[in-house]
């Protein structure tokens, strides 16, 4: 029988309905890894089920939103009473408003984008750390991009601040673990993309598929 890399492993994927973050479950799945998959959207959840399972692979589905901490937090309890333990955490979830000129921003807007981009982060970064710290390769994985598009300020802004918060994490867990990864993704066809660049051809963007594999290759099969 073929041992894949990461049999036996609990990965913990929020933001995996789609784009990177439903490629990075799949990946991850076809390596062996038991996969927890955390999106609002049931529809796309049940999808990337079916795809996970045609292909061999077993994922738990949990559709929520990253933002309700009551709920994240009974979900990371139920890993923990499970598995006693995750293994890997890889944080697509993100949320980008329609373009607006910095001196047009409205207030719910900028919430939106600081509750999931910041506040959630935040909370969750507290909530898996002691869930992944008792893993021989516990691994938390963030991605990062410029924010540059025009009259995207509020998502910038707050990618800024999420960006700034996971490298501190990042350099005060250099010596001990977990592990924390920040990683910078191709442009991809995604929802957010196309948000920010309306009408762009999608020809010569980069599959979220193949950049799963170039990302998280390096850091699991390496």
């Amino acid at each position: 029988m073929k041992h894949e890399p990461l049999d036996g492993r609990v990965a913990l994927v929020t933001g995996a309905s789609r784009g990177l973050g439903a490629a990075c479950a799949e990946w991850l799945a076809a390596r062996g890894a038991h996969v927890v998959a955390v999106a609002r959207t049931t529809g796309g959840l049940e999808e990337l089920d079916d795809r996970i399972q045609a292909a061999g692979g077993n994922a738990t589905l949990a559709p929520m939103d990253i933002t309700t901490g009551d709920a994240m937090a009974h979900l990371c309890r139920s890993i923990h009473d499970r598995w006693g333990k995750a293994d890997i955490w890889v944080h697509t979830a993100i949320h980008a408003t329609a373009l607006t000129p910095a001196g047009h921003i409205r207030e719910k807007d900028l919430d939106a984008n600081i509750a999931t981009n910041i506040r959630a982060t935040a909370r969750l970064i507290a909530m898996v750390e002691p869930l992944i710290a008792p893993s021989d390769i516990a691994t938390a994985v963030f991605f990062d991009d410029d924010g540059e598009a025009m009259y995207g300020g509020a998502y910038a802004m707050s990618k800024a601040a999420q960006r700034a918060l996971v490298s501190r994490w990042q350099a005060e867990t250099a010596k001990h673990g977990p592990r924390v990864a920040l990683l910078r993704p191709q442009p991809m066809p995604t929802a957010v993309r196309a948000r920010f660049y309306p009408g762009e051809s999608r020809e010569g963007l980069a599959d979220p598929a193949a950049e799963a594999d170039r990302l998280l290759a390096p850091l699991f099969t390496g």
